[in-house]
């Protein structure tokens, strides 16, 4: 058994050990998430650029004179990024949402940042641009459809566009995070 007083440092030194750690933790916490945010925000950001300045113009180019069977295949590749963009866009605002707390609890700014409204944007483009027009482009298709094809495939092109741009943006700003 040991001394009275050895036990009594021991306790202590455990006990400062033990504050020292939580001290760091939301620190560390804090780096791992922003460097997460940058990671994802990067490979959502290829991921939406390479498929409009790659994927979906290489399609039309190699089945030349095949269109339908070149829509096709762009529709099967929107729709993986479709789900792939809705993943990114929730896991991105809830890391963002995590470091907002971290910052407003600390006092150094907001719980709504730009960062914040970024993914949630980007949500919604997705959500408006894609799950809401492509029924309605496949209704137009056939031509069952109230509006045109060209207008809805215009109307689909620019939320892929604004998504694309603040999905940019936001990977910009969470690379200069330090």
């Amino acid at each position: 058994m040991w001394p009275r007083s050895a036990r009594r440092a021991a306790s202590s030194a455990t006990r400062s050990s033990k504050s020292a750690t939580t001290e760091r933790r939301p620190q560390e916490d804090r780096v791992l998430l922003q460097r997460t945010e940058t990671v994802l925000a990067g490979l959502w950001a290829g991921l939406l650029l390479g498929i409009a300045a790659i994927a979906a113009p290489s399609a039309f180019a190699a089945l030349d004179g095949a269109r339908e069977q070149a829509g096709q295949v762009v529709r099967l590749i929107f729709a993986a990024e479709a789900r792939a963009s809705l993943v990114f866009a929730i896991v991105l605002f809830v890391i963002e949402r995590r470091l907002a707390e971290q910052r407003a609890q600390s006092g150094q700014g907001s719980r709504i940042s730009a960062e914040l409204l970024l993914p949630l944007g980007a949500l919604f483009c997705v959500v408006l641009g894609y799950f809401a027009l492509q029924p309605l482009m496949e209704e137009a298709r056939t031509g069952a459809g109230k509006y045109s094809f060209g207008a809805l495939h215009a109307t689909s092109t620019v939320f892929y566009g604004i998504k694309t741009l603040l999905v940019l943006v936001l990977a910009w700003r969470a690379s200069g995070k330090r």
